[in-house]
């Protein structure tokens, strides 16, 4: 099976993807570094090599680089390669594959969908053990009464702050477009600066 990866600009810093012949096998939100990037994301897709992407594969970069500079793109046409992925943890990643941009739900709400509130504990540990972050949008899962819960990207829940900003969330279960965002929606995008 040929397999690749390849970093990517977004308004959050350089990103990584890594492909399959049946879909992503790996998203890595940015690290410290280049360096440090690529070795987090071939740790979700050991031997792959670096690459310029497939025209599907690009396309997907530039849909998520849109989506982190705050247009509100739906992802759900990126085909994913879980297979390899624990069935409990696919399961809560379909569910999390369809909270929209400026949506949340609370780990209790999949858990919920999954039969079982008390499964919530079970839900973040699957989306700590998320490998495609953006695309199954785990910054979009908060903790029950609008805690944020973790976050295992580098810059921890900074960094999901800092994405939910740019999505402009509102809070889970809100109504109206009235009302309150979680988080201040002039919270900085600019991009990091690279380093090597």
């Amino acid at each position: 099976m040929t397999m690749g990866f390849a970093l990517f600009d977004t308004a959050i810093g350089r990103c990584g993807v890594a492909w399959g012949e049946r879909g992503l096998l790996g998203v890595q939100l940015p690290e410290t570094d280049d360096t440090r990037t690529r070795s987090h994301l071939l740790q979700k897709a050991s031997g792959a090599r670096e690459m310029t992407p497939p025209a599907e594969v690009q396309k997907a970069c530039d849909a998520m680089a849109e989506l982190l500079g705050g247009e509100a793109r739906d992802l759900s046409f990126i085909a994913l390669d879980t297979e390899r992925l624990p069935a409990f943890n696919r399961s809560v990643y379909d569910i999390a594959r369809t909270i929209a941009p400026g949506e949340t739900l609370t780990y209790g709400d999949i858990a919920t969908r999954l039969g079982d509130k008390l499964l919530s504990r079970a839900v973040g540990k699957a989306l700590g053990e998320n490998p495609l972050p953006i695309v199954i949008p785990c910054h979009r899962v908060l903790a029950a009464n609008g805690k944020t819960g973790g976050f295992s990207a580098n810059g921890g829940v900074t960094t999901k702050f800092r994405m939910l900003a740019i999505e402009r969330a509102r809070i889970a279960g809100a109504a109206s477009d009235d009302a309150p965002m979680l988080f201040d929606p002039g919270l900085s995008i600019a991009p990091r600066r690279r380093r090597g």
